[in-house]
């Protein structure tokens, strides 16, 4: 079924919120079967919302509106929709008596009756964490409507436990995904890849670029989720093939929430290693990253700030000489600094990490964005030589992308995965 998505407000329009109510509503539909195919954001405008209703009527089977159903004179959300589904508005008496209920010992002026006048014949939406209720009807062409609360702590919940499953009757599919993430290969580069895959209309391949990484979306429609998943699944093993060991995880849920340092922390447990840091430029993001990871307790042994060359000599043993012949961002000072700090913690595998995050401090022979990052596991060190591209010069990216980058050498030391360096 063919869905939409309007929400509502001025403050939306202006960037003083952020409206994350459509995101999620957009996945939770996906999920049961619902093409979630337009979005669009309207002010709190009479006129304006109702030529968006008339006109995503005409082509959707669903149309949720988001916000603009409390009690001030211009929540329009409720009368606007009424007027142009051909409904009249009707008090709901259950949800008056909610109301009451939530102000019950404080004062309730006459506009909060407001938000308990609902089209007529509706299926109410109970808000179990504010006033407004939401509610689920149809227009006069037989459009399924939908109107939702705006806070998020309200529609989340509605959308989840009570517009969802009353949703499920009226789709006949659902929609499973994986999401395939990727360290070490740009998007174009993984397009190329998988060109062929991603002509594919179901399942669906679908790639995404993010700070440092990117990932692929596949996406399956299927009469039951089983049937859906295993499509998933089956396209996922295709396109992870195609991109080898630059593969991280595979999220079995959809999400794009899994992450560098939640792999690695992962695989440090399973293997019973442990890592430490010495960190320069990075100034403890890396290991900020990795204990942000509930468990790092178990894998994390300790890490040094060292931006000074006096602590890169005093506390990992770097030779002054090094430090002097080649300076403290330079592959034999990495290397050192790896070597050094997993002598002196006893960790399983050291890091360390030198570069010029700038803005400020860099030369013609070592300009701003250069990175030298080193693993060292007891027998073998490798060195890795980072330039930060255009796109990534700003200090922020550059320390991300270096703690990234260190993250993955450490992702692919322990899985004994080559070294080498991969396009960006």
């Amino acid at each position: 079924m063919k869905a939409e998505i309007i929400s509502v407000g001025t403050e939306l329009l202006l960037g003083h919120t952020i409206d994350t109510d459509a995101a999620y509503l957009s996945q939770e539909l996906a999920v049961i079967g619902f093409d979630v195919l337009h979005r669009c954001t309207v002010g709190d405008n009479r006129g304006r919302l109702a030529e968006s209703l008339r006109q995503a009527l005409g082509r959707s089977d669903l149309v949720v509106l988001i916000g603009g159903l409390g009690p001030t004179g211009d929540d329009l959300t409720k009368e606007t929709a009424a007027e142009v589904c051909g409904k009249h508005l009707v008090m709901d008496e259950e949800s008056r008596s909610r109301i009451e209920s939530y102000f019950r010992g404080r004062e309730c002026g006459e506009s909060q009756w407001k938000q308990a006048m609902l089209p007529e014949g509706c299926h109410v939406l109970r808000n179990d964490f504010g006033t407004a209720p939401g509610c689920l009807f149809r227009s006069g062409g037989g459009c399924l409507v939908a109107l939702l609360p705006g806070p998020p702590s309200e529609c989340e919940p509605m959308v989840r436990h009570m517009l969802i499953p009353a949703l499920r009757r009226y789709s006949d599919s659902v929609i499973a995904s994986l999401m395939i993430r990727t360290f070490g290969i740009g998007e174009g580069a993984a397009a190329e890849r998988t060109a062929d895959l991603m002509q594919s209309e179901n399942p669906t391949v679908a790639p995404y670029a993010k700070e440092s990484e990117m990932f692929l979306r596949v996406t399956a429609k299927a009469a039951n989720l089983q049937a859906a998943e295993s499509m998933c699944r089956a396209m996922a093993e295709q396109v992870a093939a195609r991109l080898g060991h630059c593969v991280y995880d595979v999220n079995t849920d959809g999400s794009s929430q899994s992450c560098l340092e939640q792999t690695v922390v992962r695989l440090l447990t399973e293997r019973g290693l442990t890592v430490s840091f010495a960190e320069s430029c990075t100034g403890g993001l890396l290991a900020k990253r990795l204990t942000d990871v509930p468990g790092a307790s178990s894998v994390l042994h300790m890490s040094f700030v060292t931006y000074a060359n006096e602590a890169k000599h005093q506390l990992l043993g770097v030779p002054w000489e090094l430090l002097e012949q080649y300076g403290a961002v330079s592959e034999p000072v990495a290397r050192a600094m790896a070597e050094g700090v997993r002598r002196v913690s006893g960790s399983s595998i050291g890091v360390g990490v030198t570069g010029i995050a700038g803005p400020d401090g860099g030369t013609p022979e070592k300009p701003v964005g250069l990175v030298y990052l080193a693993v060292c596991d007891g027998t073998h060190t490798w060195v890795r030589r980072m330039n930060a591209p255009a796109r990534f010069k700003s200090r922020a990216s550059i320390r991300f992308r270096a703690a990234s980058t260190a993250l993955d050498l450490v992702r692919r030391c322990v899985c004994g995965l080559p070294m080498e360096e991969e396009p960006v």
